[in-house]
């Protein structure tokens, strides 16, 4: 019979979790290298002064044993990437730029780093983002998208730190910071009516989005208000591009549809019409009156300059930072959940008194008197 072979046992390097292990230390990887605890730290924090042998084999004993330094521990238990992610609609619209400085500057002042996304309206890039912040590759997003996709609202108490900005979803309970949309387009509807005009073009935003649906309300209200009918034939739905102003105005044109100002939910859109107008022929404000939306870098160096409502977007950004910083810290929200920042009417170039109070207008019929 045949004396059975004796076995020498050998050593199996402890994986990370493991019941009978616990969590590999540092005590661990030197064991597993053949080296002291010391000379694993100094691989670790100075691998410059570790021979290139010795500092692989140490390396090779971290990957194991899935050992974790302590340094980097701290950091994913406290979220400690120090960044934030600003998720926006359309990262190539200028209107995100100030924002962006405001979110940056209240960043690096509390020790964060701002990486900018671009949602492109689109669920799955927006879960995307979502996704790398629950991996804690960030440590929270500030969301400037037009919805809040379905999917995510039955999510909301497992949701990582998110703040709204600008963007308003009633059925959301996250903090945001916004302003009075429909106050601010009434303001701007209610300027175009103190110049006399009657029949005042809407270019909307993206239907049915809630910023969208307010600029709409406050449009309306404006007219209601001094007792002037509504014609769903001057309004026009648009998704804040400058493409979107343009056709605006030739679908106003084609079906023959007289008005002699317009207001524009955003300054892209208004640009965009002002440039159609033009190469029709017409004169802003002569002709017609503009009026847009958000009061970007460029409105007061177009030509004419662009009646406009101003929101304080540096300020927003700055605001929705330390609503951030609040809930990273475990600190009380900064004021209330939701913060309502005011906006102004700019008045510039584009706007003027309706041409048919003293002449008659070159539009040659397409354009009816007040």
């Amino acid at each position: 019979m045949a004396t059975p072979t004796r076995r020498t046992p050998t050593t199996r390097a402890p994986t990370k979790g493991s019941p009978t292990t616990g969590a590999p230390t540092l005590a661990t990887v030197a064991k597993l290298a053949g080296v002291s605890t010391a000379t694993v730290s100094r691989a670790l924090q100075r691998p410059d002064k570790v021979q290139p042998e010795t500092r692989l084999r140490i390396m090779e004993a971290v990957a194991a044993t899935g050992f974790v330094p302590n340094s980097q521990a701290r950091n994913l238990r406290s979220r400690a990437s120090r960044t934030v992610i600003l998720l926006v609609r359309d990262i190539s619209n200028p209107f995100y730029l100030e924002i962006y400085k405001g979110v940056e500057e209240a960043a690096v002042e509390a020790g964060y780093s701002v990486l900018m996304g671009d949602a492109r309206d689109d669920d799955q890039r927006i879960q995307h983002y979502i996704d790398t912040v629950r991996a804690r590759h960030a440590d929270g997003l500030i969301l400037m998208i037009g919805r809040f996709p379905e999917v995510l609202k039955a999510e909301i108490p497992r949701l990582p730190p998110i703040v709204i900005a600008l963007e308003t979803f009633p059925d959301v309970a996250l903090p945001t910071v916004k302003i009075d949309n429909v106050a601010a387009s009434r303001e701007a509807v209610n300027h175009l009516i103190g110049l006399g005009h009657r029949r005042i073009a809407h270019i909307t935003g993206p239907m049915p989005e809630r910023l969208a649906l307010d600029r709409l309300a406050g449009y309306r209200a404006a007219l209601s208000e001094h007792g002037i009918a509504e014609d769903d034939a001057l309004v026009i739905n648009g998704d804040f591009s400058l493409a979107a102003g343009r056709r605006a105005v030739r679908q106003l044109f084609e079906a023959g549809t007289a008005f002699t100002a317009l207001f524009a939910a955003s300054d892209q859109m208004a640009v965009g019409a002002i440039s159609e107008l033009r190469a029709r022929g017409l004169h802003v404000p002569a002709d017609i009156s503009v009026v847009g939306f958000d009061d970007i870098v460029l409105a007061d160096a177009f030509e004419p300059p662009l009646t406009t409502v101003h929101q304080p977007r540096f300020e927003i950004g700055r605001q929705a930072m330390a609503q951030m910083i609040a809930m990273l810290s475990d600190a009380p929200l900064v004021a209330t959940p939701d913060i309502l920042m005011e906006t102004r009417l700019i008045i510039r170039g584009s706007t003027g008194p309706n041409p048919h109070a003293t002449r008659r207008s070159r539009l040659r019929g397409h354009v009816s008197s007040a």
